[in-house]
């Protein structure tokens, strides 16, 4: 019988609350489950993508969708999750933005970026970061800040730009709906909890 259950003095994120499978394989096939759903939907939500006139990073839905797998799996999963998308994508599986891969692109920084925030956002989640919409927010920002602490400097080296043009090309333009962004996991997040505590 599946049921849903935490380790003990461990604060749970939202997937610790889904039904855990009876025995070591079925648990050993959710988490494998878990991680690769993750990267999927990152890899979904990257081809929802608009191209930003000048730049080459256009804005997409895929980091809303790392940095809520992070929340949603933890530090562990979220890593493993974001790690799976990043290599995935290297090797040839067309699900980055616009169905691009391989490793040349300039904008690989920001997914390279993905696998840290999600690792931080998962912490956070881990501390119960993402129970109430200040907190989450807070998560939220971070995860974007570690994003891009990644992804400019290395579109700066991948241009061959100085560090502030690389801003003005890939940080500046995305401020606003990285705003957006935090306004909705504000409400979808501690509603979620919501929800499964309901429901529980």
């Amino acid at each position: 019988m599946a049921t849903a259950t935490t380790l003990p003095g461990r604060t749970p994120v939202l997937a610790d609350l889904l039904p855990q499978a009876a025995t070591r394989l079925g648990a050993q096939a959710r988490e494998l489950a878990l991680v690769a759903g993750g990267a999927a939907l990152t890899g979904l939500a990257a081809q929802l993508s608009v191209p930003v006139p000048g730049s080459p990073v256009p804005v997409t839905g895929q980091t809303f969708a790392a940095l809520l797998v992070g929340t949603a799996l933890g530090t562990r999963r979220g890593v493993a999750s974001l790690g799976l998308y990043l290599l995935a994508g290297m090797a040839g599986m067309p699900w980055f933005a616009e169905g691009s891969s391989g490793f040349a692109a300039p904008s690989l920084g920001y997914v390279i970026g993905f696998v840290l925030a999600a690792g931080l956002v998962g912490a956070l989640a881990r501390r119960g970061a993402d129970r109430s919409p200040l907190r989450t927010a807070g998560a939220m920002v971070l995860g974007n800040l570690a994003v891009y602490a990644v992804g400019v400097p290395y579109l700066a080296v991948s241009l061959g730009v100085p560090l502030a043009r690389a801003a003005q090309l890939g940080l500046y333009p995305y401020l606003v709906g990285d705003g957006l962004k935090v306004l909705l996991a504000m409400g979808a997040l501690p509603l979620a909890w919501k929800l499964l505590r309901r429901a529980s």
